[in-house]
């Protein structure tokens, strides 16, 4: 047999050879998964239409993707939305991923497709439960993020993201929304302007994410806490009694009507630092 190659520059699809010549898979099962991995990322396209699209029929196709499915190169996964609803997402593999019935074909050789090939390594590490409170309150906090980053990208297809792909932007996410950051924010950050071609949407989120963060918000100061004699009522630094009335000093009266205004003034502090204390805030005197 000689094989003529032809040298191709553009709309090309490199598969591994163990994939092709994998002989536990039927040529129906395997010239599926080469059609479906030669669709870019993101592509819809459900058994019904292959079917309807193929010679063989539903039936064949059926079986087939039951193949894919035993031998771990078709994935269909339901997802459960932060919202409630289901959403269905489908995964093709030209590597088996970790299933229980998949079996990795062998690279080449006299042991190609043996039954006994090693078990595929896990690829899909299942997040450790939360152990705390603490974890507890990171954890809803990470579902609150989520469900804001999916909301605000959903307008735009371009931005699909998987659930593992989103949590990882999550902690960017609640940054963002700790600052003081709205839905619209984050849509005004990320949705526009997106590049053309889109590799990878997952990479230019979290660019926009970092490089558009808004500053953080500036410490509130802690209010200013107010104190009054015990015996006057005078304004003073600490709870207690002022130095006049402790007998440290002595007070000496303003002359005349400067006396009344004095009075008149302490009164005004005493209402200012009641009003205060009692709501939480600094005083404002007006003169």
């Amino acid at each position: 047999m000689r094989v003529h190659r032809s040298a191709h520059v553009r709309n090309f699809t490199v598969l591994p050879n163990a994939v092709l010549q994998y002989r536990r898979l039927s040529y129906t099962a395997r010239g599926l998964l080469a059609d479906l991995l030669s669709r870019p990322d993101g592509w819809r396209e459900d058994g019904r239409h292959m079917a309807d699209t193929s010679p063989q029929g539903r039936g064949a196709i059926r079986k087939a993707l039951k193949e894919l499915t035993e031998a771990g190169y078709y994935r269909v996964e339901k997802i459960r939305m932060p919202d409630g609803t289901i959403r269905t997402e489908t995964h093709v593999y030209d590597t088996p991923w970790s299933s229980p019935d998949a079996t990795r074909p062998a690279s080449g050789g006299a042991g190609a497709g043996r039954a006994d090939s090693p078990p595929p390594k896990n690829r899909r590490k299942e997040p450790s439960l939360p152990a705390s409170s603490a974890d507890d309150g990171r954890a809803e906090e990470v579902r609150e993020a989520v469900a804001t980053l999916l909301r605000v990208i959903r307008p735009e297809p371009r931005l699909r993201l998987g659930e593992a792909e989103a949590a990882e932007l999550a902690p960017l996410v609640a940054q963002w929304l700790e600052r003081g950051s709205t839905p619209a924010d984050l849509a005004q950050a990320l949705l526009p302007g997106l590049p053309t071609p889109m590799h990878s949407a997952a990479a230019v989120i979290r660019y926009r994410l970092e490089h558009k963060m808004p500053p953080a918000r500036p410490t509130a100061r802690p209010p200013a806490r107010y104190a009054e004699c015990a015996k006057c009522h005078d304004p003073v630094p600490r709870p207690g009694i002022c130095r006049p009335c402790s007998g440290l000093t002595t007070r000496t009266p303003p002359p005349g009507k400067a006396a009344e205004a004095a009075a008149a003034g302490a009164a005004r502090v005493r209402t200012a630092l009641h009003a205060a204390l009692a709501g939480g805030r600094p005083a404002h005197i007006a003169a």
